[in-house]
């Protein structure tokens, strides 16, 4: 297999992050990206090398590229975070990070000692600032966002609060795991440099756990800490109005983020861009009690996606001239504006309506994040370098990007049964150990 040369190998680089979970803009400031961050050598084996999990000797075949070459580039590639190894039954597994949960925020992780800082936060505020962006992943209304909000239990509404789940209580997730670290807050650390951090939010305060903080800390992107260490970080942010959100599953969560509405990338999807589900929801929204309610006004400031509006009251019976009115279309049901409701608690967060539905797994939400967006084809048949798969892919690729199909597999009604036989599926190829990932 001849090499891939010149501008060639990024333009097919693109190709290869677009096929990913996560998609991309393919427009010239991702390339100056690409182009950055990634040697022609290590470009050329990521293009090459299969779609999801796969050992040393497997790339190997399928690149047809010698040992060394595979074995060095990948070690390169993994210090970077540009692709992620995961150690599993006594072997390290290999896969091409996608931007986002990825090669992003592992490359804004690194230490802000990093002489190319500066120069690697312009290059993805220059592309991720930028309605595409969001548009391609959320832009036809896809529900699967990496990331989920966690509620500020002290928030909620006294009778709902008997009825939260443990995978929505932050203490909970946090008391599941054995292993703390953190790191740098990607978004946080690119606004710094690019003048658009607004906030007195602290930089380090990424939090990971399990076999996320390994491998965070296995390249440096992050550090160890202690179980107190974490809750000493919520407690502060909590203090501060930041909003807690999580990777978009129920079990094994691997991160949980601070955002603030000037510095999150997600956030800004919805306050800025107009897309609502690119970060999801709690299972809560906020509500006013507009009997109590003085109309201070702090819940409308305080809120990180600007879905409170002061409008004027309608109320005869108290002194108030305004009222906050709540978005319901973006409210994240975070909780934070309940946070600064402490004159008269008048606002609460309580159960939504309509029940929001969060992936048991990070292999279930990759298998629906792709359906969403027409890439699952190239997690099922993931050897790029076999002519029987190219062919499957283009097959199966064109019947599940039909509309129909689409909403059918992702209905209530057939969801669980369609991911039930991906895992079937997983576990007649010999790759069990990804349901438990």
């Amino acid at each position: 297999m001849g090499h891939l040369v010149g501008k060639e190998i990024y333009y097919k680089l693109g190709d290869k992050i677009d096929s990913l979970p996560f998609r991309v803009n393919k427009s010239k400031a991702l390339y100056n990206i690409l182009k950055e961050l990634y040697t022609p050598e290590e470009a050329e084996l990521v293009v090459k090398m299969p779609f999801g999990l796969s050992t040393v000797a497997q790339i190997e075949k399928t690149t047809r590229l010698d040992k060394l070459t595979v074995t060095s580039n990948l070690e390169s590639l993994a210090r970077k975070g540009l692709v992620m190894d995961l150690w599993i039954e006594n072997q390290y597994y290999y896969m091409p990070s996608p931007i986002a949960v990825g090669f992003f925020e592992f490359t804004m992780m690194r230490s802000r000692e990093e002489p190319d800082a500066k120069k690697w936060a312009k290059l993805f505020h220059e592309y991720m600032d930028d309605k595409e962006f969001y548009d391609v992943n959320f832009g036809k209304g896809q529900q699967i966002s990496p990331m989920r909000v966690l509620p500020h239990e002290e928030a909620l509404d006294q009778q709902d609060y008997t009825e939260i789940l443990d995978y929505e209580k932050t203490v909970s997730i946090v008391e599941a795991t054995g292993k703390f670290a953190v790191g740098l807050c990607s978004c946080r650390h690119e606004k710094l440099h690019t003048g658009e951090k607004k906030c007195d939010a602290p930089i380090e305060n990424c939090l990971s756990f399990g076999n996320s903080a390994d491998f965070l800390v296995r390249h440096n992107f992050a550090k160890y800490v202690s179980k107190s260490e974490i809750f000493e970080s919520l407690a502060q942010s909590k203090e501060m109005g930041l909003v807690f959100s999580c990777d978009n599953v129920r079990n094994n969560v691997g991160f949980i983020c601070q955002c603030c509405g000037c510095c999150c990338n997600m956030l800004s999807g919805i306050s800025k861009f107009g897309y609502p589900n690119a970060i999801v929801t709690s299972s809560y929204i906020a509500v006013t009690d507009k009997d109590t309610c003085d109309g201070c006004a702090r819940c409308a400031k305080a809120c990180p996606v600007e879905a409170i509006e002061m409008v004027a009251s309608d109320n005869g019976s108290t002194k108030r001239k305004k009222t906050p009115k709540i978005n319901e279309d973006i409210c994240l049901g975070c909780g934070v504006c309940s946070m600064k409701c402490t004159k008269t608690a008048s606002l609460k967060l309580i159960k939504r309506k309509k029940r929001v539905i969060h992936p048991e797994s990070t292999y279930e939400r990759i298998i629906l994040q792709c359906l969403e967006r027409g890439t699952l084809q190239h997690q099922i048949f993931g050897n790029p370098a076999k002519i029987s798969q190219k062919i499957m892919k283009g097959v199966v690729g064109g019947f599940l990007k039909l509309p129909p199909v689409k909403r059918t597999l992702m209905s209530d009604k057939l969801r669980s049964s369609f991911l039930d036989s991906m895992k079937k599926g997983a576990a007649k190829q010999h790759k069990a150990f990804l349901l438990n990932i």
